[in-house]
């Protein structure tokens, strides 16, 4: 419908696009998921600004400014004007108040250039039509077509040419009484010939302008129809591209969804560290626990004991608490070594994970 595809934006902004509601004529209904390109265009060809904004490949916002529209502003980010040709409200949502100010002062700029093309695709029309009017004084008065030209030829030039003899025979008929008259006869219409052949002049020229103003309308339909084979060709390219975007899309529903299933098990892993820290740390209370109880063990014994009893006592228990230590040190080792494994894995699936954000 447009030629914006092959047009350079003259004024870009970012926005949220929303049109009113169809049905309730209250609501406004989003038609961009997020923020997105709004730009001023001029059409050289057909001499107008319209407001372009595509989502994707769809557009959005296709929007004629014509001199009867108003932007207004409903709040300190948002605005909106009214399309009667799309039958359609539109609505901005801006960042910020400049944005939206820096938006209404172009559009009230380019209101006005409108207006004023307007005016002067007025005037040229009327300089058009001037000539034609002039060309036919008198009874002339509708616009000169070709075929109202030729028409007209033959209503004034061909009924009057037969009366041509009949008055100049009228004379003889009467037998010359009266040769003054017939004298001021024929001058009346020689003067009427003259008349005509002035006219017929005219309207032949007028014919011939009108000529050239379809030779130039047959070039215009020409450019026109190159203009809409161009067009249909992007349409296809789009068409294409389009494709290609909707297999991107479900590639990237898919590898969504592989990053959900990785964060599950990322968290299902932090899940069994947390408890396996759990279970360290019981261990450490129950050793306490134990070295509490062996310390009052040891105390109550060295009281009934003697002190070669309680030596040797202190001796195998010296042993034992070795021997302890050692297997605990192999246990808390073991520990480690698996806490060590379980923590490298994590972060093999970190990077792993940040690789597939990366990616996306």
């Amino acid at each position: 419908q447009t030629s914006f595809f092959l047009e350079q934006p003259i004024f870009s902004t970012r926005a949220h696009v929303f049109q009113i509601d169809p049905n309730t004529k209250k609501n406004w209904v989003p038609t961009s998921k997020h923020a997105v390109t709004v730009s001023y265009f001029f059409d050289s060809t057909r001499n107008v600004y319209r407001i372009i904004s595509l989502d994707g490949s769809k557009a959005i916002i296709n929007s004629t400014i014509t001199p009867n529209m108003t932007f207004t502003k409903t709040s300190q980010k948002f605005g909106q004007w009214a399309d009667s040709r799309a039958n359609t409200v539109y609505g901005l949502g801006f960042s910020s108040e400049s944005h939206l100010v820096k938006f209404a002062d172009k559009f009230a700029e380019f209101k006005e250039a409108a207006r004023l093309a307007k005016e002067k695709s007025q005037e040229k029309t009327e300089l058009t039509s001037t000539p034609s009017q002039e060309s036919a004084p008198g009874d002339l008065q509708s616009p000169l077509t070709s075929e109202s030209l030729n028409g007209t030829d033959d209503e004034r030039i061909t009924p009057e040419a037969p009366q041509l003899p009949e008055a100049r025979a009228e004379p003889s008929q009467n037998a010359l009484p009266f040769s003054h008259s017939s004298s001021s006869i024929n001058k009346h219409w020689e003067a009427e010939l003259a008349a005509l052949k002035g006219n017929n002049a005219k309207l032949t020229a007028a014919l011939l302008e009108s000529t050239a103003n379809v030779k130039q309308w047959k070039q215009q339909l020409a450019a026109y129809q190159e203009e809409a084979e161009r067009l249909h060709k992007r349409v296809t390219e789009l068409e294409c591209v389009s494709g290609q975007t909707t297999a991107i899309k479900s590639q990237k529903t898919e590898l969504n969804q592989t990053i959900e299933e990785l964060e599950m098990a990322l968290k299902a892993k932090e899940e069994e560290l947390e408890r396996l820290k759990a279970e360290v740390e019981s261990a450490n209370e129950f050793r306490t626990q134990k070295d509490s109880l062996t310390q009052k063990l040891q105390d109550t014994e060295s009281r009934n004991q003697t002190l070669e009893a309680q030596l040797s006592d202190l001796e195998q228990r010296l042993e034992s608490s070795q021997l302890e230590r050692e297997a605990f040190r192999k246990s808390l080792r073991s520990l480690l070594e698996l806490l060590d494994s379980k923590i490298f894995e994590l972060n093999e699936l970190r990077d792993t994970l940040a690789k597939l954000l990366e990616g996306s």
